[in-house]
This record gives C-alpha cells, structure tokens and sequence, in this order.
C-alpha cells in the first residue's frame, strides 16, 4: 500500500497577497481555513482534485512569534515559494516505524488542531513539517476521522510533484521508505534545491515553484 499525496505548501510573508498570487495563476480563489494555535500561522485552502488540495501558508497576525520559529521556514520568505509537502496515511504510527526500518525517521507524529470558519474543529496527527533535505522529503499527515479538508473547496487539478535536489539519491530512498506513490512524484538533480508543482487549470497547466 502507498501513501498518496494530500497536500503542497505554498508558502509567503502574507495570506492576502498569497491568495492573490494563486487566484492570478490558477484561477480559481482560495477558501479561508484557519489558524494554527502555537504555530503563528494561518492558511486557505485550494482543492487539487481528489483528497488533494493546495495550502497556503502565512504568519498570522492575531498570534505571537512563536519561540521555535514558524514552520515551513515561512519568517525567510519574501514571496510565494512551495516549500513541503505532505504524504496521508492511516495509523501513522506504524507507518513511521516502517519507515524507520526501511532507513528513513520521518521523526515522531503530535497532534495538531485548528477552527475552521463554521466552527467546526479539525483534528490530526503529522510528523515534524520541517524535514530532512531542504524540506524535500515530504512529511506524514493522519487525518483519522475529521473530514478532510479538500471537501467542498474549488479545484484545480495536480499533474505532478517535482523535487530538485544534489543528492536526488538519497531522496528517492527516502521517498521509497515512505512509500510515496511513484506516478506524479519527478527527482531531478540539481542545485539549487528546489520544490515546485505542476497543476491544470482551465487555461493549461501552471508550475508553481
């Protein structure tokens, strides 16, 4: 059984101008989604068809700095950069130490939680987001039984997930120990490190990097 794709961060210093930048590439306007109690951030949301969907992520204004700094290496950005991207998966328990056998700790899974705007609480279970090799290495997401996230949102379609890194080796081990599903994962060697996804809107297909 692979893992699939449940989402990409698109990440900036700012959800409003994150939320434009995307509607102006994609089409389509982002739905807000909430806040991230500790992190300091807060995001909306873009389907990508499927169990799939975009997430941009910004500080939140309404939250401290966090002492740990924000997640996604959000406090260095200066503008829209895709910079993680996460793996679902059932029982994440398990399948870190599998992943953990095969060579690759994707590290421990904490709960997280957040309000949507109906009010409704989401609640999950990931692995760190700041993973090894540049944020390259995707991490884990559980949702268990909240509903997920993409449910009603408007969407565009994911083509393709692609990742640049020197040491593409090493990447495509990880990304085998965590059992990623092949077809629509591409690893290039390069420098410098680089994220990007490749999504088909109504005008063609647009790569977000």
């Amino acid at each position: 059984m692979r893992a699939q794709i449940d989402h990409v961060i698109l990440a900036g210093p700012d959800l409003a101008e994150l939320e434009e930048y995307a509607e102006a590439q994609l089409g389509v306007r982002a739905q807000p989604g909430g806040a991230h109690p500790g992190l300091g951030t807060r995001n909306a949301l873009i389907g990508l068809g499927g169990q799939c969907y975009l997430e941009l992520v910004a500080p939140d204004p309404d939250q401290p700095d966090p002492a740990g700094g924000r997640p996604f290496r959000v406090d260095g950005l200066s503008g829209p950069t895709v910079t993680g991207w996460a793996l679902r998966v059932t029982d994440i328990a398990e399948w870190v130490a599998q992943a953990r056998e095969s060579g690759t700790d994707p590290g421990d899974p904490r709960p997280m939680s957040r309000a949507r705007p109906d009010g409704t609480e989401l609640a999950w279970q990931l692995t760190p987001p700041d993973t090894d090799l540049d944020g390259t290495v995707p991490f884990l997401i559980d949702w268990g039984s909240a509903p997920h996230p993409s449910t009603g949102l408007p969407a565009v379609k994911l083509v393709s997930m692609r990742a640049r890194h020197p040491d593409a080796a090493r990447l495509r081990s990880a990304l085998e120990s965590l059992r990623a599903p092949r077809g629509p994962i591409q690893v290039r060697v390069g420098d410098p490190v680089r994220l990007s996804v490749v999504i088909a809107t109504d005008d063609g297909e647009i790569t977000l990097g």
